[in-house]
């Protein structure tokens, strides 16, 4: 990676085959601007500077965000669902999980010779099944208030994005990894690809529709981007 100084900040440059200039900060602070081929240093510079505010803004919250911690399965350790900590424990038996919020603990019931990667896949068994329960309830809920039904919608493991949206599908997918951040969380990013079918950018005509329909959606924002998806990403709604 080749870094070049410009107004003051450290950039990676990247010239390619594009219409418009496009900025992303990274985790870590990391500042990548790719822009037009033939597009001038000078036109960089003014770039850079008209977004220096939001380039300071986002290098502040990578830093404040909650590092990923080093997982290995076994009981004592730590685990989010629905923005709570939960003690895991570990159980020998038929591959099962079993919330039990008022001990607030997960209980993983796997074969005792089981490995830490077969462990993780029955806990991700369960955090999927968990959110596929909780996402018609939410679609029934904010599709009359958008206005935009989805045609259909699924859930996956994204390493960039909370949620992303086909426009042309009318179909949102949504990242695994929501089920553990706070409901309203989750309910932030079906809003957020429901607002996709109005419009496809991230305009002002786009944050004015949050407006409308979820006026406190700047917290729940907030809240879910207090962790890293990946290293070295970014991470936000698409």
């Amino acid at each position: 990676m080749s870094l070049t100084t410009i107004a003051g900040f450290e950039i990676d440059l990247v010239r390619k085959r594009m219409r418009s200039l496009r900025l992303t900060v990274y985790a870590g602070g990391r500042i990548r601007v790719a822009v037009p081929l033939h597009t001038s240093v000078a036109a960089v510079e003014q770039f850079i500077t008209a977004r220096r505010a939001w380039i300071e803004k986002h290098q502040q919250q990578f830093s404040t965000r909650e590092p990923r911690p080093s997982l290995h399965y076994t009981s004592g350790e730590q685990y989010p669902y629905q923005g709570r900590a939960y003690e895991l424990v570990v159980e020998t038996g038929r591959a099962h999980v079993t919330l039990d919020e008022t001990a607030g603990q997960l209980r993983l019931r796997v074969p005792a010779d089981s490995s830490a990667a077969q462990r993780e896949a029955v806990l991700v068994a369960f955090y999927r099944q968990q959110l596929k329960q909780l996402v018609p309830e939410l679609l029934l809920k904010w599709e009359p208030v958008v206005g935009r039904p989805a045609a259909s919608w699924g859930v996956k493991q994204m390493r960039t994005r909370w949620g992303t949206c086909n426009i042309g599908a009318r179909r949102i997918w949504l990242n695994l990894e929501l089920m553990k951040r706070p409901l309203l969380c989750l309910e932030y990013v079906v809003v957020h690809e429901l607002t996709h079918l109005h419009e496809r950018l991230h305009n002002a005509r786009f944050w004015g529709l949050m407006d409308q329909f979820m006026p406190d959606w700047r917290t729940h924002k907030a809240e879910l981007n207090r962790v890293h998806l990946a290293p070295g990403t970014p991470s936000d709604a698409d």
